[in-house]
């Protein structure tokens, strides 16, 4: 019969993972062992009504002393090296890393790939690549667990929390919930597929699940349009708001003073709750998102405001194709998925971001 003591090992982790794990194990043996030995043998050896001699009881003995003080210490030190090192390794992604997206929902995994494939309790990967899952809940604490990778990590409503492997094997793994979120809490488990690199490329390519998706950028892109975003966020800073044009990393200055990246946290924030971190010069007049939007749509959006690169140019003789008086006009996101302009934009007062109608007597950004 076959009993596998773990998972076979089928990540770059495993092996600094199951180092550390079983020096632990076979310390905490031993140690055990060699206690409970002495304390067995001292306790047979003295035991009441045994002949020893007690008329010079030992009650302090150096060397023996400094033995079990430094080799215990030296043990501790390296185990701690060894898992230290191993935390920093996971917490740092290759920043040539696939990204990949993940849900965790009461009770199950949505998946969304970045070219738009989604898929329900699977993940499929590609071996020898890098893979960076960022995660978020949609309801309550989620954990993603995969045992033969050796990764664990909280899944947190309202933030972003990242995982990240390399899969070296092909074959399917398990993919659990590893922390306690309801009644079906059992139930929330998933498949890995571990494919060859040019598979998982057919398998994108082929849109997975779905026969022609959308990429997460044009979905988004259907969003911005959609609920009018365009309205107020324009291909440059204006009164009602500043543009989204090329804010993915770059340094926002906030009506507090402080500054903020604007990373896929910020970007979230200023969707779902805009007046927490205002902009400076801008008021409390965007629409709050919380509780409006999925969080597949706020990913899509997400995507789509990350890739809008930097300031529209201005075009001499007229506004731009799209452009009406100086604004951008919403994207028109056709069926087959590709993204185009209209003339002339609808009225709304909805916008996207923590980025809202100035203060006229402030500054803009």
């Amino acid at each position: 019969m076959n009993y596998p003591v773990s998972p076979p090992p089928a990540s770059n982790f495993a092996s600094e993972v199951d180092l550390v794990f079983y020096g632990l194990v076979i310390l905490t043996v031993v140690f055990t062992a060699l206690v409970g030995v002495f304390v067995l043998a001292f306790a047979i050896r003295y035991r009441q009504g045994t002949k020893v001699d007690r008329s010079r009881p030992v009650h302090e003995h150096l060397p023996l002393e400094i033995t079990w003080s430094v080799i215990p210490l030296i043990l501790g030190l390296v185990m701690f090296f060894l898992g230290a090192k191993a935390f920093v390794h996971m917490r740092r992604p290759p920043a040539n890393a696939t990204e990949i997206f993940v849900i965790g929902k009461q009770w199950m995994w949505h998946i969304e790939h970045s070219n738009g494939v989604r898929e329900n309790n699977m993940l499929h990967v590609p071996i020898g690549v890098p893979v960076k899952l960022t995660m978020i809940s949609q309801d309550v604490l989620h954990a993603m667990y995969i045992p033969a990778f050796r990764v664990q990590y909280h899944v947190v409503p309202g933030r972003y929390t990242m995982l990240w492997f390399t899969a070296t094997k092909t074959g399917e793994y398990h993919m659990f919930c590893n922390m306690y979120c309801g009644v079906q809490h059992s139930e929330m488990v998933g498949t890995v597929v571990a494919m060859e690199p040019q598979d998982y490329a057919a398998w994108l390519a082929n849109g997975g699940n779905e026969v022609k998706p959308m990429t997460m950028e044009q979905r988004g892109a259907k969003s911005f349009a959609v609920r009018g975003c365009a309205n107020c966020h324009t291909g440059s800073d204006t009164e009602r708001a500043p543009t989204l044009y090329g804010i993915s990393g770059k340094t926002r200055h906030m009506q507090d003073g402080s500054n903020v990246v604007a990373d896929e946290s910020y970007i979230r924030e200023s969707i779902v709750n805009p007046y927490n971190r205002l902009s400076a010069g801008y008021t409390q007049t965007m629409p709050v998102y919380a509780n409006q939007m999925s969080e597949d749509e706020i990913l899509d959006l997400i995507a789509y405001i990350k890739g809008l690169g930097g300031p529209k140019p201005a075009v001499a003789g007229g506004p731009q194709t799209g452009q009406v008086a100086g604004k951008m006009a919403p994207p028109v996101v056709n069926a087959d998925g590709a993204i185009g302009a209209r003339e002339n934009p609808p009225h709304k007062s909805l916008a996207v971001g923590a980025l809202n109608r100035p203060n006229l007597e402030g500054n803009k950004e």
